[in-house]
């Protein structure tokens, strides 16, 4: 996309330089809005990131008493340094001079501008409100706005959107912040930035580009999959709203919710936080705060235990920003948390409007008080909330993806609180609660106050042995029998995919000593195209013993299950997936003791920091009081 770059005159007498994708209509907008008068402009368009910088180099100027010569030579010198920045040859271009005064026009013909403008004017006015704490590419902002104003034409998206930045409801800007030009030389100039996704040059490649004639316009790989963000790309992006006044709110918001001993502390110790009342994270040094993976600033982490409820635990805090009449946003690594949420918060908060974001998902132009999206989503926001809750952070592709994190940072407003929710939050992110650079609640105890199960470890031979061999150690068919026996399913975990088919056809051999039928052994992995209902089918127990990867993890609940873990020593299991997958036992209040064993050759740290991390989370909770007297059941 190319842009006009012209110098308007203030009516102070002040001139600045400003760009337009709009040309063609500019002076016939400006008559209207009014506050100052185009003066002159340079005969071609340029690039949207080339026009942009050019316009940044010449305000850096502030010369208020122009003569007509230093100002065409001050707008054609911007332009050719900007084109220098960019590492290309510009292209020759002259000052052309506003002649005289806008005319009124026939009378007939000034009616039909002026519906025109009244149509044109409603637009947009439309799309201010729509991209409202939104960061959207041109097309995607076209496609909002038909939506919002089907009577729109097609053709007169973009006039809407350059009407709505001049009056300054959105703010138009290149996708990809240019490279800038005149840096010190003891200073490294800065390079390319994506502005959706924060990526530097070093995610971007540069191709030939059919809008803007440039022979290397670079497009960001980083944030590709949800549009290509260019050097000439337009991102459009709403004007920032006032926050909503959290500290004005009653205090008692966790009634309602029927909240644990554990559960209700926490929840409160957030609220605090989200009323400034919970002291403030200590300073970081610059070189800690520029960490994309850090804690973003004002953020709270509620470290919950597996099993513990975070879902009730967040509903005070969604109470406390939306009776505030604020925005809240939960963002979830997976599409189908995201689906699995959206009726219990429905049913939770019947009142308050929803959009529910995922890839293809109809809502995905609805502005609402409550969103629910999953993490990639949050790229086409920007200063849109008041609360940003981002569930399981550890957990992939969130966990170690710096556009992700940049995403969810972004999409907060100013004066917003991110509260991160996790079970194995990252080590990172540990040694800044320990440090106070991040305050932090603990739940150490499942909603039935039971401790968590310690898991036990077997020692048994790799699992490619077990394969090779074909057979099974008898110590472990002896746990698998007292588990079938007790009525239990069972999870097994492997590392691999590959160790899933012969896992299973080893275990139906012994079917018959395990007093169960080879049916009801089964397994499942990431590109199995019968994942879901095989996983459908351990839910409602038609399988007694699930083979299965990492995959089931996380967001899987069985009333009455124990967990093997084969190859417990494979660098595939780090601490966080190992407690992750101990989690999956005993989260019933009807069997809160479930077994959790480690199968490996040899202990690994990852496996000793994974039990102590579980012993410490039960020491925790005892020492609060959280946990039932011995002998009580829930």
């Amino acid at each position: 996309m190319r842009a006009v770059v012209y110098a308007r005159e203030h009516e102070g007498g002040a001139i600045e330089a400003r760009w337009s994708v709009d040309w063609e209509s500019h002076e016939w907008t400006e008559e209207r809005i009014g506050g100052g008068k185009t003066v002159c402009w340079l005969s071609e368009p340029l690039p949207l990131g080339i026009a942009e910088e050019s316009c940044r180099l010449f305000n850096l100027e502030r010369n208020r008493h122009w003569t007509r010569d230093q100002l065409a030579q001050s707008l054609k010198e911007a332009s050719e340094t900007a084109w220098e920045a960019a590492g290309e040859k510009g292209i020759r271009t002259k000052v052309v001079w506003r002649k005289k005064e806008l005319g009124a026009g026939d009378g007939e013909t000034r009616k039909i501008e002026e519906a025109e403008w009244e149509a044109l004017s409603r637009a947009a006015a439309q799309a201010g409100a729509c991209l409202q704490g939104r960061s959207l590419l041109r097309e995607e902002a076209a496609a909002m706005l038909a939506e919002a104003v089907p009577t729109l034409p097609e053709d007169a998206a973009l006039r809407a959107l350059q009407l709505a930045a001049l009056r300054g409801a959105v703010r138009l800007a290149a996708a990809i912040e240019p490279r800038a030009a005149g840096a010190s030389a003891k200073r490294r100039r800065p390079g390319l930035r994506c502005r959706r996704c924060g990526s530097g040059e070093e995610r971007m490649r540069r191709t030939r580009c059919a809008s803007c004639g440039r022979s290397g316009c670079a497009v960001c790989e980083a944030c590709a999959p949800l549009g290509r963000s260019r050097e000439c790309e337009l991102l459009a992006l709403g004007a920032e709203q006032p926050g909503a006044a959290l500290a004005a709110l009653p205090p008692a918001l966790t009634d309602r919710w029927g909240l644990s001993p554990a559960q209700r502390s926490a929840a409160e110790a957030a609220l605090r936080f989200l009323r400034g009342e919970a002291p403030a994270r200590r300073a970081l040094s610059r070189r800690r705060s520029a960490d994309p993976l850090a804690a973003p600033e004002r953020s709270f982490l509620l470290w919950a235990v597996t099993g513990a409820g975070k879902t009730e635990m967040i509903f005070p805090l969604l109470a406390a920003v939306l009776q505030a009449g604020g925005r809240a946003l939960i963002a979830t690594p997976r599409r189908d948390v995201v689906l699995e949420l959206a009726p219990r918060l429905q049913k939770a908060f019947p009142d308050v409007r929803q959009a529910v974001l995922y890839g293809g998902s109809e809502d995905r132009w609805t502005n609402a008080p409550l969103t629910i999206a999953t993490t990639h989503q949050l790229l086409r926001f920007q200063q849109a909330f008041d609360l940003v809750l981002v569930d399981e952070l550890d957990a992939f592709p969130y966990h170690n993806d710096p556009v992700l994190h940049y995403a969810a940072t972004k999409a907060r407003r100013k004066q917003g609180a991110t509260v991160l929710l996790s079970a194995t939050p990252p080590a990172k992110l540990r040694r800044e609660v320990r440090s106070g650079r991040t305050p932090c609640a603990r739940v150490p105890v499942r909603y039935h106050r039971h401790p968590l199960p310690v898991p036990k470890r077997l020692n048994i031979p790799p699992v490619n042995r077990l394969i090779q061999r074909r057979e099974l150690p008898a110590v472990l068919l002896r746990w698998l029998a007292a588990s079938v026996g007790r009525g239990a399913q069972t999870f097994f975990f492997v590392p691999y995919i590959k160790h899933v088919p012969p896992l299973v056809a080893l275990l139906r051999g012994h079917a018959a000593k395990l007093g169960i039928q080879s049916a009801e052994i089964e397994g499942t992995y990431s590109s199995d195209p019968d994942r879901v209902s095989k996983v459908q089918l351990f839910r409602q127990a038609k399988f007694r013993v699930l083979v299965t990867t990492t995959i089931l993890e996380r967001g899987v609940t069985i009333p009455r299950s124990d967990v093997f873990i084969l190859g417990a020593h494979q660098s595939t299991f780090d601490e966080a997936s190992l407690v992750q997958m101990a989690g999956r036992a005993g989260r019933s209040a009807d069997d809160p003791f479930g077994r959790v064993f480690f199968c490996s050759p040899y202990a690994t740290k990852s496996q000793s920091t994974a039990v102590r991390q579980i012993r410490s989370m039960n020491r925790i909770a005892r020492r609060s009081g959280y946990l039932r007297p011995k002998g009580e059941r829930a």
